[in-house]
């Protein structure tokens, strides 16, 4: 091979005389390097595809050049971008009910259609880069131009891609930009036997934390590679657009860690931030929006960098959305509370904390929580009730009760106030019971203490649609109203109205009330208190009605409500808004109501 003036190595092999490839399709291939610390085999940075052969443990890079007759070929048009985004976020290996690693096939066939039904407009796919270890999640990536092969070829990828469309659905990428496996055998590491090829030597390439290496965004190559991902993955499989994983920590040296962000600007611009990095992202976003204008960019940052979502010609970071995290991490430290403890305005201030018109994708829980150590807001609310009385023929508990109340009420309140998207992890909409553990063998520490494994069993590496669709059991009513709230804000579009007012938030009787779009939602997190003839300010006269009743039978709740009564406004003005209406709030409900003429 030759070495070009950028430090890449090459190789050109003419076809054969009858115009055949001179690797066959399908052929394993290697490149074997003779250097500073002795002769190394490696996948080649830029493979196609790469496959772990049954009973081995390094990957096999894939010559993938299939002929015209097995590639895909796209049916269907990219859909528009939506101007609310709704994500369902998810990971195909384990998107089955059964316990074993799910196919692109599968997901495309079983549970795209769930996706459409329940409401969601946009899927976002975990762990499609390819990476050695199953349990990284998928975010310590070692072939970043291959889909994962775990679960099927790059045909059937694009399949599920074409369906999704065919669905109305964008399809949104996790792409893990911001480090690498340290993985030598199958990655990037050590891949020309130095440790700076494509990452900073010594600790600035390391990261602590995570146990993997971090790129040197200051290198020509290291740009052209990550940026021909980005290209890539929109060109090749018809992605709408990424989800970029870890940001804060390209953003600062310090990544993020052991560090709070108070909105002083010199946290954001001081001899901490890695300028490299941020003119990576600045490029990454100018080349996504410059070749597919209506490609989605959204960055994961917890630390509130200004002009992040501002364009570029303008002088920002140039993502389209910020990953609101502040707020799962909210609702976390809520719930180790008593009710009693809970502040209306501290919950309005966390949703709405964010710079002035910069779109925020919002949460309530984050697929970290799902894994096992960790708790789901539906586990922190209900712990082990929910394996013995979710069975809607046998008597609920107080726990049951209060948990599916509040897992509602969080639920919407997030998606009311937090932003202009809104992301749920698989399962969590009708509040999945068991966590996630990947399969594993038992581990040696270096201190030579052992942690057991499961017996690299797919028991817990799953999820269970099943529970959400059995009509006898409680979870089914959490996953209707799942359903139903984001089916009001497909009708309403209540993320994205321009009219936002937040009315009341009082901590006596634990209310909150605000107004978005032609809609005025009423939250009452009281444990007991139910309020008659409870005056609600609005601005706009008319005829309301109950658009959406956390209370109602359907979603679990007591049926408190007539949804037949019509409210009329009066010109009595209440919490500083013009007119008012009354109501009657039970308690733990949330009940949404429409403006109708």
């Amino acid at each position: 091979m030759t070495r070009d003036d950028y430090g890449v190595w090459e190789i050109f092999l003419p076809n054969n005389a009858d115009g055949s490839s001179a690797i066959p399709h399908g052929s394993r291939v290697k490149i074997r390097m003779d250097t500073p610390s002795g002769v190394k085999d490696s996948i080649s940075a830029w493979i196609k595809f790469s496959v772990q052969a049954p009973g081995e443990i390094p990957f096999n890079g894939i010559y993938y050049d299939p002929p015209e007759e097995e590639k895909y070929v796209f049916q269907h048009p990219q859909p528009k971008r939506p101007e609310s985004l709704r994500i369902y976020e998810s990971h195909i290996g384990m998107s089955s009910p059964e316990p074993k690693i799910n196919s692109y096939a599968n997901f495309r066939d079983e549970v795209l259609p769930r996706i459409k039904r329940l409401g969601y407009n946009a899927v976002q796919i975990m762990a499609i880069q390819e990476h050695s270890y199953y349990a990284s999640f998928g975010y310590h990536v070692t072939n970043f131009f291959a889909p994962s092969s775990r679960f099927g070829t790059p045909e059937d990828l694009k399949s599920l891609i074409d369906r999704a469309h065919e669905l109305g659905l964008l399809v949104l990428m996790d792409i893990v930009h911001s480090h690498s496996s340290n993985n030598t055998l199958d990655g990037l590491n050590g891949f020309d036997g130095t440790d700076t090829h494509y990452f900073h030597g010594g600790p600035r390439g390391h990261h602590w934390m995570w146990d993997s290496r971090l790129f040197n965004y200051g290198s020509w190559e290291v740009l052209r590679f990550l940026l021909s991902n980005a290209r890539w993955w929109l060109e090749e499989y018809k992605f709408d657009g990424f989800r970029f994983d870890g940001v804060t920590s390209m953003m600062y040296t310090h990544h993020g860690l052991q560090m709070t962000f108070t909105g002083n600007y010199g946290e954001y611009f001081g001899f901490a931030t890695d300028v490299d990095a941020v003119v990576y992202l600045m490029l990454v976003n100018d080349l996504i929006h410059g070749l597919y204008p209506d490609a989605v960019s959204i960055g994961e940052d917890v630390s509130g960098m200004p002009t992040f979502c501002i364009p570029v010609p303008d002088g920002g970071v140039g993502f389209d959305y910020r990953l609101h995290m502040a707020v799962a991490d909210k609702w976390i430290e809520l719930l180790k509370q008593s009710d009693e403890s809970w502040k209306m305005g501290d919950i309005v201030h966390t949703l709405t904390n964010r710079r002035w018109l910069e779109k925020c994708v919002t949460y309530a829980e984050s697929h970290d929580q799902a894994l096992v150590g960790d708790k789901t807001i539906a586990f922190w609310l209900m712990d082990k009730d929910m394996y013995d009385f979710m069975a809607l023929d046998r008597p609920s508990t107080p726990r049951i009760d209060r948990g599916i109340a509040l897992h509602k009420m969080i639920r919407l309140v997030t998606m009311g106030l937090g932003g202009e998207g809104y992301l749920n992890f698989m399962g969590n909409e009708f509040g999945h019971p068991e966590w996630i553990d990947f399969p594993r063998g038992p581990q040696t520490l270096p201190t030579g203490k052992v942690l057991p494994g499961n017996n690299n069993s797919y028991d817990k590496c799953r999820r269970r649609f099943d529970l959400g669709d059995a009509d006898f059991l409680r979870y089914r009513g959490m996953q209707e109203f799942d359903q139903a709230m984001q089916h009001l804000e497909e009708k309403y579009g209540f993320m994205t109205s321009e009219h936002q007012y937040v009315s009341r938030k009082h901590e006596e009787d634990k209310v909150i009330i605000f107004e978005r779009g032609d809609l005025v939602f009423v939250f009452n997190f009281h444990w007991s208190n139910s309020f008659f003839d409870y005056r609600v300010g609005c601005s706009k006269p008319g005829k309301y009605k109950v658009a959406l009743d956390s209370d109602d039978a359907l979603f679990g709740g007591f049926s408190r409500l007539d949804h037949d009564v019509d409210y009329f406004t009066t010109e009595h003005p209440h919490d500083n808004r013009p007119r008012s209406f009354s109501v009657y709030t039970p308690s733990r409900t949330a009940v949404v109501y429409a403006l109708t003429e």
